[in-house]
């Protein structure tokens, strides 16, 4: 059983269909990947799966479980992250506080969490963890907003694992990146792969083939194609989509 399988959804925007019986599944510990061009539906397909919208029909299941219509806040606890392509982060607290107010001990505590973050030292210490997994433990005390835009990714990957997922969500990540950036992202990506459950929607085909177990393809607002990067290049509905034009 899939941990996170999303069955026949079909959301319509006033008369437009923008998903039509949409069917993914997502296995625990693999990397999988969601890909298409513009406007695809891909950003709706994730909206639903982690509950900004609500389908018209259709189920969305966790280990199992039917979350379909969950708050996105509820999902969340359930140790589902995402990542989104424009980013959130505090740009006047620092990295390590960015990292430190996401960690579930700290926003269990109602007054003064920052404070107690800092006197923490088990506190300090997993978020000092999580900074050096992402590469920005040298830069803990800057300020957020000092970053390059590249680390600021990596920063907000790093706020998504503080809340400890099970299941990690990344939205359209290589958004803004140049050739080295998407390189840092990618050896980023690599390193976290394995030890937590992925799901990447991205449309830089060439990013998304050199990390992913399983791809599927949405286009049309339907997933057109299923499987290995390897099997995908070879699939002719992708090559039909000048999807698969890979050098």
């Amino acid at each position: 059983m899939a941990l996170f399988e999303a069955r026949d959804l079909h959301l319509r925007f006033v008369d437009r269909v923008v998903l039509e019986n949409v069917s993914l599944a997502f296995e625990a510990g693999q990397l999988s990947g969601i890909m298409g061009p513009n406007g695809a539906g891909k950003t709706t397909c994730f909206n639903v799966l982690t509950g900004r919208y609500k389908p018209d029909r259709g189920q969305v299941l966790w280990d199992g479980q039917d979350i379909t219509g969950r708050s996105p806040q509820a999902i969340a606890r359930l140790g589902i992250a995402r990542s989104f392509q424009l980013m959130n982060l505090f740009d006047e607290f620092t990295v390590f506080e960015n990292i430190a107010i996401a960690l579930p001990q700290t926003r269990a505590r109602a007054r003064n969490i920052m404070a107690q973050a800092y006197a923490d030292p088990a506190l300090v210490d997993e978020a000092h963890a999580i900074l050096r997994r992402v590469g920005l433990e040298s830069r803990a005390d800057d300020p957020a907003k000092s970053l390059p835009y590249g680390a600021r990714r990596a920063l907000e990957i790093g706020v998504a694992l503080a809340c400890r997922p099970k299941l990690l969500f990344l939205d359209e990540p290589t958004a803004g990146l140049g050739s080295d950036g998407r390189a840092r992202l990618a050896d980023l990506i690599l390193k976290l792969k394995g030890s937590i459950t992925i799901v990447i929607i991205e449309h830089d085909m060439e990013f998304l083939f050199s990390l992913a177990d399983q791809i599927s393809v949405i286009h049309w607002g339907q997933v057109i194609a299923k499987g290995t990067p390897a099997a995908l290049k070879a699939n002719p509905w992708v090559e039909a989509s000048n999807l698969g034009r890979l050098n």
